[in-house]
C-alpha cells in the first residue's frame, strides 16, 4: 500500500534525479524486482542506489536494469558516493560498529564491553547475504545485505546500509561479481 510518505519520497527523488531514471518508475513504490528502462547510460554490471526513492538498480544492458526495493540509512547515517564490492558472504556474521553501540547502547546491550559477534543465520540483521563496500581498498563498514525485518524495505531505518528482502539479496548476490562498482546518489 502506498503511503503519503512513500509518494512524497518517490516524487522528490524523481524530481531530483530526472536524468537517471524515468520518473514514471518511481511514482508507486513496489519492492518487487522488475526489469526497467533507465534514461542515463550506466555501464552494464554496475549498481545504482537511489536512497530517496528506495530503489537499487542492477544495470543489465545500456539503459536497462533490474530494480529492487531497498531500505536505507536514517538521516545523517546514509552512505553516498562510489564504492566497490570487494567481499561477498553468505549468512554473514555481524557485530555493530563502536559508533552504533555508542549511539544506541540499549539496543546493542549484548555487544557492550565484549567481543561478541553474532553468528550468521535467520536472526542475524545482515540476513542471508552481504556485499561489503570498499573505497580505495578500505572497508567502509557499509553493506548491501539482506534483512530479518523485511517490513523495513522502503524506509530509512538502517545505520547506513542498504538492505533488501532476503530472497532479493540472494538473487542480487548471484548476479554481481567481486569488483562491481556501486554508486549511491
Amino acid at each position: 500500500m502506498i503511503t503519503r510518505r512513500h509518494f512524497l519520497a518517490a516524487s522528490a527523488a524523481a524530481a531530483a534525479l530526472p536524468s537517471a531514471v524515468q520518473a514514471s518508475e518511481d511514482i508507486v513504490f513496489d519492492p518487487t524486482p522488475q526489469f526497467v528502462k533507465i534514461k542515463k547510460d550506466f555501464l552494464p554490471g554496475q549498481l545504482l542506489v537511489l536512497p530517496r526513492s528506495f530503489y537499487l538498480y542492477y544495470v543489465t544492458e545500456p539503459k536497462e536494469a533490474i530494480r529492487y526495493g531497498v531500505g536505507v540509512g536514517r538521516a545523517g547515517l546514509e552512505f553516498t558516493g562510489q564504492a566497490v564490492i570487494q567481499v561477498k558472504k553468505e549468512w554473514p556474521t555481524w557485530r555493530p560498529t563502536d559508533e552504533m553501540i555508542e549511539r544506541e547502547p540499549h539496543t546493542y546491550a549484548k555487544f557492550v564491553d565484549n567481543d561478541y559477534v553474532q553468528p550468521g543465520g535467520p536472526d542475524n540483521p545482515l540476513g542471508a547475504r552481504a556485499l561489503y563496500l570498499f573505497q580505495n581498498g578500505i572497508d567502509t563498514y557499509f553493506r548491501i545485505h539482506g534483512t530479518n525485518q523485511p517490513q523495513t524495505i522502503g524506509h530509512p531505518v538502517s545505520n547506513g546500509c542498504i538492505r533488501l528482502a532476503n530472497e532479493n539479496v540472494i538473487d542480487l548476490y548471484e548476479r554481481v561479481p567481486l569488483g562491481t562498482v556501486v554508486t549511491v546518489l
